[in-house]
């Protein structure tokens, strides 16, 4: 079975050409190998590149044990690379087996008919500043776990129950291909104990790694809800019963995020036009992971599981969301008229356009589509405004100007929002 993976091999053509190291990022096990070496490679040979323009290795393959020294790696690209007017496709995976593998990378850049292209998978290669490293001369392609609609794709069957299990084990591709359910979870289980936690604890020489393994279970139970590094470290001390200063928490946070494994996104002014700093929301980068952390006990939060699927959406589309805040206007409990702050969901950055966008699981009453659009409409401006909600429905524009459509539609792509 196949996944299609399109827009990411869009990317990896749209880069030919650029004069850049082709730097392919992402959690681990999102699919970067098969991406390069065999949806790329097979859309090479069928555009016209032979076998000799092109070389392909896997450095983590003992066959390659040699070159994994940096001279004779040069050393063989310079044998396989044929000066004859046509480009030559380097493309190397698993690179940081290579000792110094960026000099070895940035050497690449002075040969005008070589197109490179890399991953990697260690502590180091995953980190989201990886490609400063390389001076200037990288180019990032970040990749994310299977969306929806490439899940379902390639699965198919009756769309609400992949919906259901995709929010339940998410997307990556050899869960996605694991059919029992036992097999799913203890996938999930294995990658996040021995890659994804050791990763970080090793990348980052953590003292305290029973404090992290504390810290991202409190983060997967809190998805969609605003917190902050203080708050965190009151929640240890009441219910880990740990004693972790907000700046460790901090520092901690910002690792998960360097490895891919959540993603942040700020508050925001609307009317303001600017960040406030207090709070934050975190979401996964993959239900599955979040999921098994909490021994799938929060299940029945299919609203924060939406959320956190729609945000991956907005994400994967190369979009910038953060948290909008807007003062409108209330009552109080003796009935008076008071400012106070309310919510959006989403606000949507993908130049040109701006959007802000509500989640919501259902729009059962014209009192809940009201309390859902309210901060919506306080919004002065003439931006898309739009509700997902959990449920098939047709698209439709109400009298308010607000957008409506079905989150089937909006992760399926049959929308126009972003």
């Amino acid at each position: 079975m196949i996944f299609e993976r399109t827009s990411y091999l869009q990317k990896l053509v749209q880069a030919q050409g650029n004069g850049m190291i082709k730097i392919v990022t992402g959690i681990r096990r999102c699919g970067k190998s098969f991406l390069l070496f065999n949806i790329f490679r097979q859309y090479l040979i069928q555009h016209g590149i032979n076998e000799q323009h092109l070389v392909c290795l896997s450095m983590d393959d003992m066959r390659n044990e040699k070159l994994r020294n940096p001279k004779r790696l040069l050393e063989y690209l310079d044998a396989h690379i044929i000066n004859d007017g046509t480009k030559t496709f380097v493309i190397i995976d698993e690179v940081q087996f290579v000792k110094n593998f960026v000099d070895v990378l940035l050497s690449l850049t002075h040969m005008p008919n070589v197109e490179a292209y890399v991953s990697g998978s260690n502590s180091r290669f995953l980190s989201s500043d990886v490609v400063t490293e390389f001076r200037g001369r990288g180019w990032e392609i970040r990749i994310h776990p299977l969306s929806f609609a490439e899940y379902y794709g390639a699965l198919g069957g009756d769309i609400s129950n992949a919906y259901l299990t995709y929010l339940r084990y998410g997307g990556l591709p050899q869960v996605a291909l694991i059919e029992d359910i036992e097999g799913k979870k203890n996938f999930l289980q294995s990658i996040f104990e021995t890659t994804y936690l050791r990763d970080v604890i090793e990348r980052n020489h953590l003292r305290n790694p029973d404090g992290m393994k504390e810290l991202i279970r409190i983060l997967a139970s809190a998805i969609g809800a605003s917190t902050n590094p203080s708050r965190i470290a009151k929640t240890f001390k009441s219910v880990a019963q740990m004693d972790i200063k907000s700046e460790t928490i901090n520092a901690y946070i910002n690792h998960l995020q360097d490895a891919f494994i959540i993603n942040e996104a700020l508050r925001y002014d609307v009317k303001g036009r600017k960040y406030i700093g207090t709070e934050t929301k975190y979401y996964f980068e993959d239900l599955g992971i979040r999921n098994m952390l909490l021994n799938y006990r929060q299940e029945d939060e299919k609203s924060h599981l939406m959320e956190n699927a729609i945000y991956n959406e907005l994400r994967r589309r190369g979009a910038t969301v953060d948290v909008g805040m807007v003062e409108i206007w209330g009552k109080d409990n003796q009935e008076q008229n008071i400012r106070k702050q309310t919510e959006i969901d989403f606000v949507v950055n993908k130049m040109p356009q701006k959007i802000y966008i509500q989640s919501a699981l259902e729009l059962s009453s014209r009192a809940k589509t009201a309390q859902e659009q309210r901060p919506l409409i306080n919004v002065n401006d003439n931006f898309k405004k739009v509700i997902i909600v959990g449920e098939q429905c047709l698209p439709w524009i109400n009298e308010d100007g607000v957008q409506i459509i079905s989150v089937y539609d909006f992760l399926m792509g049959n929308d126009d929002i972003v």
